[in-house]
Formats: structure tokens, C-alpha cells, sequence
């Protein structure tokens, strides 16, 4: 009987230990281009979005069920080296982040997300343009739909995607905060006479 108490104790302690390790730690963090929330799972950012955006609900379903796992509140080391880059970033003084990244989504939106990344601070790129860098030109609409499912913000820089036309187009914080990123960033580069033109004159618009 002892015997069995025992191993009834320990299926119950692995247990435990497993659904400890299938949480994703959040935290919620104000800025001054608003509130976001951050999240870390087995040491990697796969978090990292505005709180109140329009697809809160749905981006973070996607998470959980992907990574089979949970929200919890909790702080941890990640987290931490995660707001001191962001805020390092909206002060002009970071242009590239160092945080490991775990990307929650199919083999097609990784792709795309990937393709982000490439896109380098100060510049801008197009729907278009994403749907050739990953050799599928005709998906642009499939495109568009991974770029708004993005839920690791500034690091995979979806607001970097402007529209063909040159104007600014849709954005989880709002057009505001995506057309002040685009200026802080290329406020922070050094650029032609022509080429600071062209981005004030597309920023207008």
C-alpha cells in the first residue's frame, strides 16, 4: 500500500512539474507609445504586442495553443531585458534588439515574419515585396493576414510595411503610433536630402 501511495506521488509531482512548464509568463508594460504586453516562454520572447489591440483575443489564442501553455503574471529575466531594450529603442539608442525570439505560428506566417526581419531599422518595405522576398508572389493577401498576426512587435518590425503607393497602411497600435516609429527611426539614420523628402512627403499622406 505504501508502495502505491508513493508512485500516486510522484505521477502527481511530474504532473505538477509539467504544468509549471507549460506557462507563458506576461507582463504588462506602459510606454509612452502605450500599454504592451510582453511574454516569455522556456526563456524566449514569444510576446510582445499591445495590450488593447483589435486581435488581442484572437493573437493570444493562437500563442496558447501553439505552445500548448497558459498565461501566468509573472516576471522573469527575459521580461526584464525586454523592456529595458524597448525602452531602450523608443530613446533612440537601440536600433537592433538581442532578445531570443520563439515565433507561435505556421510554417507560412514564420516565413513571412522572417522576411520581416530582414527589412532593416529606418527602412520600409510592401506587402508586395514581402510576398517576393519569400518567392510567393502571389500571395500578398496571405501576406498582409501573417504581417497583422504578428504578435512580437518592433522586434519582427511589422510597422516597418507600407502600403505600394507609399502610404501608410494598417497597424495593431494605430496609424499614430506607426508613423511615429517610422519617424523616430529615420530620425535616427542618416539619409539624403531626397530620400528625407520622399519619407515626409509619404508621411503626410
Amino acid at each position: 500500500m505504501l508502495r502505491i501511495f508513493r508512485l500516486i506521488a510522484n505521477v502527481m509531482g511530474q504532473r505538477r512539474e509539467e504544468h509549471k512548464m507549460n506557462q507563458i509568463n506576461i507582463h504588462y508594460y506602459k510606454t509612452r507609445i502605450g500599454e504592451l504586453i510582453l511574454g516569455s516562454f522556456e526563456t524566449k520572447l514569444c510576446l510582445l504586442d499591445f495590450r488593447y489591440r483589435r486581435m488581442r483575443t484572437t493573437v493570444d489564442n493562437r500563442i496558447k495553443s501553439r505552445l500548448k501553455a497558459e498565461f501566468a503574471e509573472q516576471d522573469d529575466e527575459i521580461l526584464e531585458a525586454t523592456r529595458s531594450q524597448i525602452d531602450e529603442y523608443l530613446d533612440g539608442e537601440r536600433k537592433e534588439f538581442d532578445i531570443p525570439i520563439l515565433m507561435a505560428g505556421t510554417d507560412f506566417q514564420k516565413s513571412v515574419w522572417n522576411a520581416l526581419m530582414k527589412v532593416s531599422y529606418g527602412a520600409t518595405s510592401t506587402y508586395l515585396q514581402l510576398a517576393k522576398d519569400i518567392d510567393n508572389e502571389k500571395a500578398v493577401r496571405a501576406v498582409a493576414s501573417a504581417n497583422g498576426a504578428n504578435s512580437i512587435g518592433l522586434i519582427i518590425p511589422c510597422h516597418r510595411i507600407i502600403g505600394s503607393d507609399g502610404k501608410l497602411v494598417g497597424y495593431g497600435g494605430g496609424l499614430p503610433i506607426k508613423k511615429r516609429l517610422l519617424k523616430l527611426e529615420q530620425s535616427n539614420i542618416d539619409l539624403s536630402d531626397d530620400e528625407k523628402y520622399n519619407f515626409i512627403a509619404q508621411s503626410k499622406d
